[in-house]
């Protein structure tokens, strides 16, 4: 009798092991960026190509500030009747969106 409980606790304890063993679950990393460095420009310093763009795509809509960081890419403020909205455009007026300015920070 002594042998069967010795043998049920020491089988007990381990399965009480193996609840105790490291489930470690995968941690996800998120890295979050902050679109940053954008001074204010004033709206006449604005490229050519810049307001040839917004004029063109953007044509119903006024630009209410725009900023630039040091790849020269510029942050457009827009705003229509109804609406506001910020675009991201280079100097030479290709759109960009907000990943790519933050992607390009980081080199």
């Amino acid at each position: 009798m002594k042998k069967l409980i010795l043998t049920v606790a020491i089988v007990a304890s381990g399965f009480s092991t193996f609840a105790f063993s490291d489930n470690v679950l995968p941690v996800e990393t998120i890295t979050v960026s902050v679109v940053k460095d954008f001074k204010e420009v004033a709206l006449d310093k604005l490229p050519k190509a810049v307001s040839d763009a917004i004029a063109k795509d953007y044509s119903s809509s006024t630009i209410s500030k725009a900023y630039v960081n040091d790849s020269e890419q510029y942050k457009i403020e827009l705003k229509t009747a109804e609406v506001e909205s910020t675009v991201y455009i280079d100097k030479d007026g290709n759109w960009l969106k907000e990943a790519d300015i933050v992607n390009d920070e980081k080199k």
